[in-house]
């Protein structure tokens, strides 16, 4: 993976895993920016940690039972010869276009629910047995839906898996991760889209597309950069990705004051793959971010109103599922 993520900062690429803290008594986050080359996002997050001397020995490993498989990879041969269709977006101001993008994207928002509303959202995913993730998911693709100009089409979504426990790398940072593609409909349930990730993991789509890259690593620098240029990197085109780094120190046994406060974090975009929506849970605060690839649009506007309709949306439904199991009062 990692001459992947070198030739898509040879071709302009900001490769940067976007992190970020608001201290406490703050608005703003301080971000920080770790390369995709040497981390991945539960690599860079927990190497932030250990820098300040938390003792995480052990990261999070993945926990479905597919077996590695390296002939998966002749699945995805078919894929590349399907002509990509590209989702079309209502409006977005300040587009950039550049040969180079070497700082990180400008269009940005992020939101932290507080204890009580991770602990409510957690809830309802355990309500529909489903995981946080998919739910998540759901309603993000709702959301981002009404921006579309065409409401009614099927979104597709790169969702990364961890292969950590499946997989070793020389160093337990470095990028252990792999991913599937959902397309999520507009009458989809959340069950619907917990079902098609965990189908897709069943198929063995993950060891299809991490056997991909890995076999790919033979190809010369300058047939990568034109397999990027062309936009069939990918097996398929995705809206963006969405990327959950799960739950972190759940028992609030970090105390170190630089390490304090709300953590944030979205994986790089693309230009062929322009959203990038990631969250983290840390010391039981579920946070949410949004970036947007400036070719999309360099407006924190754009972002911030995708955002607000991804929170609505979560708001809504845990409110309304909730309710609707409360026993009424005698």
């Amino acid at each position: 993976m990692k001459t992947w993520f070198l030739s898509l900062q040879e071709t302009g690429e900001f490769i940067g895993i976007r992190f970020g803290r608001i201290p406490p008594g703050q608005t703003e986050p301080e971000w920080i920016y770790l390369p995709h080359t040497d981390v991945d996002g539960i690599g860079g997050f927990a190497q932030m940690f250990r820098d300040k001397g938390v003792d995480w020995p052990l990261l999070p490993q993945i926990k479905h039972p597919s077996p590695p498989n390296r002939l998966a990879v002749l699945k995805n041969l078919p894929k590349f010869l399907i002509p990509r269709r590209r989702l079309t977006w209502r409006t977005t101001n300040d587009r950039a276009h550049s040969a180079a993008y070497t700082e990180a994207p400008p269009a940005a928002a992020w939101h932290a629910f507080d204890e009580e509303t991770t602990k409510r959202i957690r809830q309802v995913a355990r309500r529909e047995s489903i995981t946080v993730n998919s739910y998540l998911l759901k309603h993000l693709a709702k959301a981002i839906r009404g921006f579309l100009e065409d409401p009614s089409a099927t979104i597709p979504w790169m969702v990364p898996v961890n292969l950590r426990g499946k997989i070793n790398r020389s160093a337990d940072i470095e990028n252990h991760t792999s991913y599937v593609s959902v397309g999520v409909h507009p009458y989809d349930t959340v069950y619907d889209v917990h079902r098609k990730i965990y189908t897709a993991l069943a198929r063995g789509d993950h060891w299809s597309n991490w056997y991909s890259y890995d076999s790919s690593r033979i190809l010369p620098a300058g047939a990568r950069r034109y397999l990027i240029r062309i936009e069939k990197c990918m097996a398929e085109w995705n809206i963006g990705s969405f990327s959950n780094l799960g739950d972190w120190d759940a028992e609030c046994k970090v105390t170190h004051p630089s390490l304090a406060g709300t953590w944030l974090f979205a994986p790089p975009v693309l230009r062929c793959q322009q959203l990038g929506c990631g969250c983290v849970t840390f010391q039981n605060r579920l946070a949410l971010v949004i970036q947007a690839h400036p070719e999309l649009t360099t407006d924190p506007a754009a972002p911030r109103a995708w955002m607000q309709a991804w929170i609505k949306e979560i708001q809504t439904d845990v409110s309304s599922v909730l309710s609707a199991n409360v026993s009424p009062t005698p």
